[in-house]
């Protein structure tokens, strides 16, 4: 296989599973917004700070209010982790390897993103924003259900399942570590009575509020929430979930050994940590490790086959 068929693949991957997150984020931030208390400070801002836009954002908007992060976040060209924006990149990539990929597949992600661009209006309203983001969502789990159900489960699939749980594994360690670090303790110093709501909200932006209830079945709470996402192999979206996936697809590939090496190291750090009984300024070190072996599996991938 071509390199750049090979990056292609692993990227188009990539920019599909985070226009998904990022329609995760905001559906479920909207939500968390009417939960709350107006006492209770949680605004817009964390999303900005989750994807690590920050200084991008204020070089075009001066204020951190709902109107200018959906802007910036589904519809803006200037930033490179927009819906918009990804979905076009999705596109682009998709569209240079259309012989490799089902036919099927490739027309649904163009016919996202021309539902993306044609009603981009509809993420500026409360009443429509939800079904909007939401098309998004279960446009981009059809795509993921149609490769894995028609693709041939080959090299190509394999740096396609490397791309998806990379991007995964790194927005879950941000979502967990904006929330976690940051906002919980001072909510849980001022008003505990509402810290549940935010944990909830944490469970919902990964989508996992109704598997943690069915397996843990007890009040949410840090310790518990966190071990959930973190560690627990069973569960698609935890972090240990997605690193032994691209364990897996990893061996598939050949010259995989210092690729499969990495990766195992990064899975034995996460497990061998226990970050769930770490306190906050702890667990926000921990996460940046994670971050940094996940930008190294990043890496080792790209100099190997790219």
């Amino acid at each position: 296989m071509l390199s750049r068929v090979a990056s292609n693949l692993y990227w188009l991957a990539r920019y599909l599973e985070r226009a998904e997150n990022t329609a995760r984020l905001i559906n479920v931030n909207s939500h968390l917004l009417l939960d709350l208390p107006s006492k209770v400070k949680l605004g817009w801002e964390p999303i900005v700070d989750i994807l690590s836009f920050r200084d991008k954002f204020y070089e075009t908007y001066k204020d951190v209010d709902e109107k200018s992060v959906i802007n910036f976040m589904v519809v803006d060209k200037l930033n490179p982790g927009a819906i918009l924006t990804s979905l076009k990149s999705a596109r682009e990539n998709a569209r240079t390897i259309k012989e490799i990929i089902p036919r099927e597949a490739w027309e649904q992600i163009n016919a996202l993103y021309l539902f993306v661009t044609e009603n981009q209006k509809d993420a500026f309203t409360r009443r429509s924003r939800y079904a909007y983001l939401n098309k998004i969502i279960l446009a981009n789990q059809t795509i993921s259900g149609l490769l894995a159900g028609t693709m041939s489960h080959d090299e190509a699939y394999a740096f396609m399942r490397i791309g998806q749980h990379i991007e995964r594994a790194d927005m879950s360690t941000r979502i967990i570590d904006v929330r976690s670090a940051t906002l919980l303790s001072e909510i849980e110093s001022e008003l505990p009575a509402f810290s549940n709501i935010q944990w909830m909200g944490v469970l919902k932006s990964m989508t996992a509020y109704q598997m943690y209830r069915r397996e843990v079945r007890v009040r949410i709470n840090r310790e518990d929430v966190l071990t959930f996402l973190l560690t627990n192999p069973r569960f698609p979206r935890s972090l240990v979930h997605a690193i032994e996936q691209i364990e897996r697809a990893v061996t598939e590939l050949p010259n995989s050994k210092d690729t499969v090496g990495k990766t195992s190291r990064v899975k034995n750090y996460l497990l061998n940590a226990k970050p769930a009984t770490l306190k906050q300024e702890k667990l926000h070190e921990f996460i940046d490790d994670m971050q940094l072996g996940l930008i190294e599996i990043d890496k080792q991938i790209e100099d190997s086959y790219f």
